[in-house]
């Protein structure tokens, strides 16, 4: 398995990612009059309305939201999210809004590649784009509620303000098409299924579980056996989300290395879900 990276190594990859949606946003979207989905839309909508800095109303925007994340959440993600946003915040303004395409399909299809690839990698290395990411995270912790619907349901009504501000289809429809792109690349990425399932064959049972369940989610014992060499071993299966599934990683990592790991994606869970602090 990968070793996991430092956190001075994070923080950079964190700033590539921010990199690649800031250029998503300042390169395509943007000069285009098009919106990204989350609260990024939301800060564009209002920077065409208002005329104030859409990089600085990005990271305004989401200030509330990482302070709630950091009081129901705390930890890596909270933190590499904050670094991410504060990073597309800085190359916004850095990067000038100049339009590479002249065809708004083309600007919204490659802004939708760029955003997603962004998000993705952040959130494949333990962080987000902020916005409706942390959310989701703080949603699918404690409420087992259907994530992405609230999600669909945030955009569109971004969506929907930005039609009746201009009244223009086009636009409208072109935006739907970005964010939907953004998400098709984060599914291939990272992940298409916000639950997961994980197999940890490993000989420090008792210390892994006692870290996942601060996750916090509810684990399994299995006892199994090596058909090779015959030897008994402890197997742990706890079902997660995407947002936590970097977190799982390197705590799975950090106590045993030496662990087999089989993630495997969950379409549906149906009885407790949210682990111990349920209760």
């Amino acid at each position: 398995m990968r070793k996991w990276i430092s956190l001075p190594a994070h923080l950079i990859l964190m700033a590539l990612c921010s990199a690649v949606i800031a250029g998503g946003f300042q390169l395509f979207i943007i000069p285009e009059g098009l919106l990204s989905g989350g609260l990024s839309g939301a800060s564009m909508l209002i920077g065409y309305m208002t005329g104030a800095n859409i990089g600085w109303l990005y990271f305004a925007l989401n200030v509330p939201v990482l302070i709630w994340g950091m009081l129901a959440l705390g930890g890596r993600f909270v933190l590499y999210s904050l670094a991410c946003v504060v990073f597309t915040s800085a190359f916004m303004q850095w990067i000038p809004a100049v339009r590479l395409a002249g065809e708004p399909l083309l600007c919204a299809v490659f802004g939708g590649v760029l955003v997603g690839t962004g998000t993705a990698v952040a959130l494949r290395y333990g962080g987000s784009s902020g916005g409706f990411d942390v959310v989701a995270s703080i949603v699918s912790r404690y409420r087992d509620l259907p994530v992405g619907v609230l999600i669909f349901a945030l955009n569109a009504a971004v969506l929907v303000a930005m039609f009746f501000y201009n009244r223009n289809w086009d636009a409208t429809l072109y935006s739907m098409l970005s964010i939907f792109v953004t998400g098709k690349v984060i599914d291939a990425v990272h992940t298409p299924h916000r639950k997961v399932t994980a197999f940890i064959v490993t000989n420090r049972t008792d210390e892994l579980a006692a870290r996942l369940l601060t996750l916090p989610r509810g684990v399994t014992i299995l006892k199994t056996r090596g058909a090779f060499t015959h030897e008994e071993r402890d197997m742990l299966m706890t079902v997660t989300t995407r947002y936590e599934l970097a977190e799982l990683r390197k705590m799975v990592r950090g106590l045993d290395p030496k662990a087999f790991v089989n993630i495997v994606q969950t379409v549906d869970v149906i009885g407790l879900f949210r682990g111990r602090r349920s209760s």
